[in-house]
């Protein structure tokens, strides 16, 4: 669109003209949903919404009016929400906090309180009333495990639905000398399937992407934030019970604290002493046929405030600090992190954690220590620098005693440039890291580099690795080394004209190359698909692929049989799929895919897997998805066919009292697995969990394990 060309050449802000003023209160706001004071009648209204799709090229169908003002305490929020027709019922999926973009009418709020157009918050609501909070990082990436205490309400009427919201100054980071913040509004209708904006934003990128804010102009600094202490305790009681073993009946009864204290309007430091993580809601389980180690998300709470600047360094595969492997085989004893923006050009996050010893692997306490800075440069782009340690603090354990070694300590240094330009049309990286760990050699580099263009059309991209076999990072998510790897990527999208069913289509093409550090080649995948997105948001993809492995390890394709492939032997394979997912305003969705071709040995893979889900909205939720692999092998593995069944029932009683129940058949680890967590919201941010887990043997069901657990939770503000 004209319109980002020329905020990139003037080298402005691409939106600068869109502004809209707020003034103090000139009356008390009850957050009700009727806009009945006079602050409202004052406010100034952002209005005349632009459509994002299904094109990006007029303003939209849908009327949505914005009011904001303010307090010495709270920031306020009135949104009005037209129907296309009065009457028309709301789509959503649940109650719950945190909904589905895609799945729910819903409205955000995208604030970048620094105006560095790379960071800030979101709050929204979905048209049922259930809330949406969360951090931004990279322009427009969304961290919603981020949590904090806000307060929200939604009121239904023939013509519209209206969104009223009051956030407390001390639940962001800002810099209360800055008069002019970066602001846009998004408003999402799944039975028109519109999506729009305040400020225009091209419909390649996400609504509340921050390259493309309009300003919201202060009529005088806002307020401090003033003292900004959180205290927020937990207790927690319960009992495990292991059946495999003698006298395995445990009981839990512990406490610890969590402490949040703002040191400025923009610098948190959390201190934390027994934190507990017992309500935080189980992985979801795949079959496992991969050579690697797979990648969990982190969702513990205390890690996710700031998360970006200790977990964004790094891709996908090389990350040099990864928070997961802090405290789940050893207790935590305590912690502090001190994370936030110092100033419009610079974040810092530093990070502090002593676990204790575990006896059952004797594994000696450790420390880890995170330092993380980044500088913004030119517009939208940045420099980074990280530095991760890991200390062993207890004493070492001879290596004829025990199946775990620890090291002494393994150190990481690392600097990255992240490049965003002004209009987004550009973004990448290129980062350098550096491990240091007893026995290393020179081969202790890693390497990464990428570049992507994405203009609504063209998406092609440049990536590649290095990982040195020596590169250590125990603190950090890294599951190959000693490789080079080449990844192009390139698609195309047609937008066919005269409004029939398919908004947009066309190929994609994606290679991913490896050699060993000799630069022969060990492993290439190349896969050629062709997308098709419907305009009522259902999608198809078909694809073929073929792929070579020459075996640097041994590897078991079952990840069962302890039956080992050896280390070069030579691997090819063809295979060829089909993806498809249905439009999510109907009660009923459902997707599916398929893939077949042949397996490592010579074997062959078929790969079926579906999700069917039924909303009952907005209380209940069910779904079941399932996945079958049909695995034939030469002996000495044979055939195999894996089963994984899940099965979740989400009710959202209210939009504080949520009962969650997951239920996972596993036949490749043979295991059924049940966790049904209860969560009351008692007020905003303080929380009860009631959380019940079972693990049987398939078949005769007997028992393996099982535990019950209970966790208070208050978020007290001094």
């Amino acid at each position: 669109m004209s319109f980002a060309w020329i905020g990139f050449l003037n080298g402005q802000k691409i939106n600068e003209d869109y502004r809209l003023h707020i003034k103090k209160a000139s009356s008390d706001i009850q957050v009700d949903g009727v806009i009945d004071e006079h602050a409202w009648r004052e406010a100034e209204i952002a209005t005349d919404f632009f459509m994002i799709t299904p094109m990006d090229t007029s303003y939209a169908e849908l009327q949505t009016d914005v009011r904001m003002t303010y307090d010495e305490e709270y920031l306020y929020l009135l949104v009005e929400n037209y129907r296309a027709e009065p009457g028309t019922e709301n789509v959503v999926e649940s109650l719950r906090r945190d909904f589905s973009f895609p799945l729910n009418d819903n409205f955000l709020l995208a604030m970048d309180t620094f105006d560095d157009k790379t960071n800030g918050f979101s709050f929204g609501a979905n048209a049922a009333g259930a809330e949406w909070d969360g951090m931004m990082y990279n322009g427009g990436r969304m961290n919603l495990s981020w949590d904090n205490k806000w307060i929200s309400t939604v009121v239904n009427y023939e013509d519209k639905w209206v969104f009223e919201a009051a956030i407390p100054f001390k639940s962001i980071r800002y810099d209360d000398e800055i008069t002019e913040w970066g602001i846009n509004f998004s408003r999402f209708d799944l039975t028109s399937t519109e999506k729009s904006a305040w400020a225009p934003v091209p419909r390649q990128f996400p609504s509340v992407s921050l390259a493309y804010t309009g300003v919201l102009v202060w009529d005088e600094p806002p307020p401090p934030a003033g003292s900004n202490i959180s205290i927020i305790p937990h207790v927690l009681g319960g009992i495990n019970h292991d059946f495999q073993k003698e006298d395995s009946r445990s009981y839990e009864r512990d406490a610890g604290l969590n402490a949040k204290i703002g040191l400025s309007s923009s610098l948190t430091l959390d201190l934390t002493v027994n934190p507990d993580f017992s309500q935080v809601e189980v992985d979801e389980q795949i079959v496992d046929l991969e050579r690697f180690e797979l990648f969990f998300p982190e969702k513990r709470q205390f890690f996710l405030e700031n998360e970006d600047l200790f977990a964004s360094f790094g891709n996908e595969d090389i990350r040099p600090f990864f928070s997961r492997r802090i405290g789940l085989d050893a207790p935590i004893h305590a912690g502090g992190r001190l994370s936030g923006q110092i100033n419009q050009n610079w974040r810092l996050g530093v990070m502090n954690m002593q676990t204790g010893s575990a006896d059952n692997i004797q594994k000696p306490g450790q420390n880890f220590s995170v330092v993380s800075l980044k500088r913004r440069v030119s517009s939208r782009s940045n420099i980074g620098f990280l530095f991760v340690n890991m200390e062993s603090t207890g004493d070492l354990f001879d290596e004829s005693d025990t199946q775990y070694m620890a090291p002494e300590y393994d150190r990481n240094v690392g600097v990255e440039y992240n490049l965003a330009t002004a209009n987004n049309l550009w973004t990448g990286k290129f980062m350098m890291l550096k491990s240091f760990a007893p026995g290393e050699n020179d081969r202790s580099f890693s390497h990464a580099a990428n570049l992507l263009y994405s203009d609504g059309n063209w998406r092609a991209e440049w990536a590649q690795e290095y990982v040195g076999r020596d590169y250590s990072a125990r603190v950090g998510f890294v599951p190959r080394r000693g490789y080079v790897r080449w990844n192009p990527n390139l698609q195309y999208l047609f937008f066919p004209s005269g409004g029939g069913s398919v908004l947009s289509h066309g190929p994609s093409v994606r290679s991913s190359v490896y050699f060993n550090e000799d630069f022969q080649l060990t492993d290439y995948e190349n896969r050629f698909a062709y997308n098709l997105n419907f305009r009522n948001r259902s999608e198809l993809s078909a694809f073929v692929s073929n792929y070579f492995v020459e075996l640097q390890e041994p590897f078991d394709p079952t990840n069962v049989t302890g039956e080992f492939l050896q280390p070069g032997t030579e691997h090819e394979a063809f295979r060829y799929g089909l993806e498809f997912n249905s439009h999510p305003q109907n009660s009923f969705t459902y997707s599916f895919s398929a893939e077949n071709g042949s397996f490592y040995a010579d074997g062959d893979l078929l790969t079926l897997a579906s999700e069917l889900g039924y909303r009952f909205q907005p209380y209940v939720n069910v779904s079941l998805s399932t996945s079958y692999n049909d695995l034939g092998l030469p002996q000495p593995w044979g055939d195999f066919d894996f089963w994984l069944i899940g099965t979740r029932l989400d009710i959202t009683f209210t939009k504080n009292l949520y009962l969650t129940s997951f239920t996972q058949y596993n036949e490749q680890f043979d295991n059924v697995n049940i966790n049904t967590r209860l969560q009351w919201r008692f007020q905003p941010a303080s929380d009860l969990f009631i959380v019940y887990t079972d693990n049987y043997i398939p078949g005769s069901f007997d028992v393996k394990n099982r535990a019950l657990l209970f966790k208070f939770t208050y978020w007290w503000n001094i």
